[in-house]
């Protein structure tokens, strides 16, 4: 190797090589050196035996222009000293890269590895960094504690995330956490630090184990049967007194989610080349595109999901039926909507317990049989049913009408009533035969 007295007024007269690389080792500091690529670019080096260890080290300082000559002298200086006390700086370097890993890049790399996830689980997991836990996103994870877990938890559980909703939001606050530990638990297992432990060595999510609001039974949260006729009232209302475009849309598409059980993704997503309605309300659906059954699906439409898509009008250059101007080109979270509908049914409610609703009146109060609802909620059937998984065709479920029609008239008739009662009429529901 070429040496050198490293001044700025030698390296400016340094020739480039004429292929390949060119180290120039400084005449005054052993090991301190230049680089010189065959394109011309110049950057400091430093090399030299880690004591004890047998190994010779390597680091790139940085570019010349950069880094002045004295500037990357003195930090060779700096990195032959740690060379000499046994320390590779490479370790050093490495560590300080592990302690400085963010929850955004955490969340980066455990949503981007091939085919691990939906695009909807994705997107539940972006709306939790980019809100819940905004704060922290571009922190070093290693500075999460267990006493700022157990703050923002107590935070959003009690009062919502942004603090001002009444009983809080315990349900997201349980969401939220169990994504942050999945994801602390991913940077345990993929990222170490330069002893080759764990970055993350105590998940401080685990502290919430004590803490947690122990939620209603997923099969117990849904709308109750006595309690359906307000709740879309409740809709109805909001949907005539709405003042936007927003509010209107919030309205419509939780009263489809209630009219269908339909996955919020799916009905939210919903464009109006997948609609298709006509006067013969038998030749009506609405299709499943290819998202959890894996196939597209014509839905029965009722002639009240008929009514309320009738009055909607396409946006220009939006293909979707819930249109909204965020980046997915549709509303996909109605919370104030939805949370109008949880005040009149006493508990909390997310759009999948609209799709409970709509299956316990299915199979509670219509009486249609197990087989059907899974049908019209969009379930696969089991693989165990040879039959139904290899000779029956549920691609086409428009054959479904007479029963997508029994749950919407009993939810329109609980309207009804819940609106003259609001109206001050003296109402008694009839027995059902």
């Amino acid at each position: 190797m070429p040496k050198l007295k490293l001044t700025k007024t030698n390296i400016d007269r340094v020739a480039k090589p004429g292929a390949g690389t060119v180290i120039h080792f400084d005449t005054e500091t052993k090991g301190f050196g230049l680089r010189v690529t065959n394109s011309g670019a110049a950057s400091f080096i430093v090399q030299g035996m880690v004591a004890g260890g047998g190994k010779e080290a390597r680091l790139t300082i940085g570019a010349y222009g950069v880094f002045t000559v004295d500037q990357a002298r003195d930090v060779a200086r700096e990195h032959l000293r740690t060379m000499r006390m046994g320390v590779d700086p490479r370790d050093l370097r490495k560590a300080d890269e592990a302690m400085g890993v963010t929850l955004r890049t955490i969340a980066d790399s455990y949503m981007n590895r091939p085919g691990k996830l939906k695009q909807s689980s994705k997107d539940t997991i972006e709306r939790h960094i980019v809100t819940t836990f905004k704060a922290w996103e571009h922190q070093p994870i290693v500075a999460i504690t267990e006493e700022m877990c157990r703050t923002r938890y107590k935070e959003i559980a009690e009062k919502g995330l942004h603090g001002d909703r009444e009983g809080g939001s315990p349900g997201q606050a349980n969401q939220a956490f169990d994504i942050l530990r999945a994801l602390l638990n991913y940077a345990a297992r993929q990222f170490r630090r330069a002893d080759g432990k764990p970055l993350i060595q105590h998940n401080p999510t685990e502290v919430l184990g004590d803490h947690r609001v122990k939620l209603k039974p997923r099969s117990g949260r849904y709308i109750p049967k006595d309690k359906v006729g307000e709740a879309w009232h409740v809709l109805t209302t909001a949907r005539a007194a709405a003042r936007y475009d927003a509010e209107s849309t919030a309205a419509d598409l939780v009263m489809f989610l209630m009219l269908t059980g339909a996955r919020i993704d799916e009905a939210a997503s919903l464009e109006w080349s997948n609609l298709h309605i006509e006067d013969e309300l038998s030749k009506c659906w609405w299709r499943i595109t290819d998202r959890k059954r894996g196939e597209d699906v014509k839905m029965p439409l009722n002639s009240q999901a008929v009514a309320l898509l009738k009055t909607r009008t396409p946006l220009k250059g939006n293909p979707h039926v819930f249109p909204s101007d965020s980046k997915k080109g549709y509303m996909d979270q109605p919370r104030g909507t939805l949370a109008k509908v949880a005040e009149v049914a006493g508990l909390h409610l997310s759009a999948h317990d609209l799709r409970r609703t709509f299956t316990n009146i299915a199979l509670g109060i219509c009486r249609i049989g197990k087989f059907e609802t899974d049908l019209l909620t969009g379930h696969k059937p089991r693989s165990e049913d040879v039959t139904a998984t290899n000779y029956y065709d549920t691609s086409d479920l428009t054959k479904y009408h007479p029963e997508a029609q029994q749950i919407g008239d009993w939810i329109a008739q609980q309207g009804a009533v819940a609106e003259a009662k609001a109206s001050g009429g003296n109402v008694v529901q009839l027995q059902r035969a």
